[in-house]
């Protein structure tokens, strides 16, 4: 038996008919360019969000980079400078840290929280005591598409009068209490990069606001930095969504709820069947995620064996991340720290996520769950 992290494949035959159906619509029209299904995608993700304010664009990364950007040209400048700082996690994809640098702040990074792997808030709080002058925003990522803590984070950004980006690449459909994810914060950077729980055939990316004058900086960036491209106000980027993008986009977000709840019943069964071997530690079941990966963590540096094992019995594994960010090359010297990070590099060497496939059957589950079993309980 062969189980991927994702198959993709056999996602788009259960969509077969809405997806063919709407890519022959772009193929009618020839419209690739900010055509009809941008405008009604946009329009179809505020009213699933609850947000006044949503806009295309052409990867979460430019979504991540356009709304530092927006905040930035809201505060009277182009660019932040490297005296002005950014608080995110170092327990992130790459995205996160780059575009705190395309935007021209300097990213300080705080250690996580070791039960659901989000930025600390006891830490955010500690740095801003200290340097709380400095700081422009706060940048918290919902990894694993687990919610962060917004109610402390909106208070501590009202306190210190900080603006709030969430990272919402991973978490599209989770929700804060009764508040989608991306709509609590001043802005929403999604991703629709085609492993995500709502993705396209390619890069595509969304932003969410609903604040009026933030959404026309962040359109008008996706567009060269202009309202009219000939006589631009902004350095801006082209960013936009791809029409095709939205177009598939559009036929698979009916689908969301239903696949998002699939993922939930995924990571409550492998909880269930796992929970007896000590030397895993399982994901908690929170409140509004939406599981983009169910993640583990292996105790005692049997995580490469287990990895190796699950391959030999067809069984796909990934690590997300083996490095944080600090300790990569390009934030060296670009980035500061705030304590020693212990949690998050921690977790870079414990953490590895087994297939969560919406569409995988109980027995393709009860293998990778039996093949785990075997690996740590081989007497039975």
């Amino acid at each position: 038996m062969n189980i991927a992290m994702l198959d993709l494949r056999r996602e788009y035959l259960y969509m077969k008919n809405n997806i063919d159906a709407a890519i022959e619509r772009c193929l009618e029209h020839q419209s690739w360019i900010l055509g009809p299904e941008v405008k009604e995608f946009e329009k179809k993700c505020a009213e699933f969000l609850g947000v006044k304010h949503c806009i295309g664009c052409s990867s979460g990364t430019d979504a991540l980079v356009i709304a530092l950007r927006a905040i930035a040209i809201n505060n009277g400048k182009e660019f932040f400078t490297p005296d002005e700082e950014i608080l995110t996690t170092p327990f992130t994809f790459t995205a996160t840290g780059d575009a705190i640098l395309r935007s021209g702040a300097t990213p300080v990074f705080i250690d996580i929280n070791p039960e659901d792997f989000n930025v600390s808030i006891d830490a955010v709080l500690r740095y801003l005591r200290l340097n709380g002058k400095k700081v422009k925003i706060i940048l918290p990522v919902h990894l694993y598409g687990s919610p962060c803590s917004m109610d402390a984070i909106s208070e501590i950004a009202s306190s210190y009068n900080i603006f709030v980006v969430e990272d919402v690449a991973q978490a599209f459909g989770a929700r804060w209490k009764d508040k989608k994810l991306g709509t609590i914060g001043h802005t929403g950077a999604f991703s629709f990069f085609p492993s995500k729980n709502l993705g396209g055939f390619g890069d595509g990316g969304m932003l969410s606001t609903n604040d009026d004058h933030l959404a026309e900086i962040m359109r008008t960036l996706t567009k060269h930095g202009g309202k009219d491209k000939y006589n631009v106000d902004h350095i801006g980027y082209n960013a936009r969504l791809d029409t095709l993008q939205a177009a598939v986009l559009l036929a698979k977000m009916k689908y969301t709820d239903e696949f998002n709840s699939r993922r939930v019943m995924i990571a409550r069964r492998y909880n269930e069947q796992l929970h007896e071997i000590k030397e895993i530690e399982l994901p908690a079941i929170h409140e509004g995620s939406v599981f983009h990966q169910y993640t583990i963590r292996i105790k005692n540096g049997r995580r490469t064996r287990l990895q190796e094992f699950l391959k030999q019995k067809g069984i796909a594994t990934m690590v997300y991340y083996p490095f944080c960010l600090h300790q990569m090359k390009v934030f060296q010297g670009r980035s500061k720290t705030f304590g020693n990070l212990s949690e998050a590099e921690k977790a870079s060497r414990e953490v590895l996520s087994i297939p969560i496939e919406p569409l995988m059957t109980e027995q393709e589950q009860h293998y990778v769950i039996s093949s785990i079993k075997e690996f740590f309980l081989p007497n039975g």
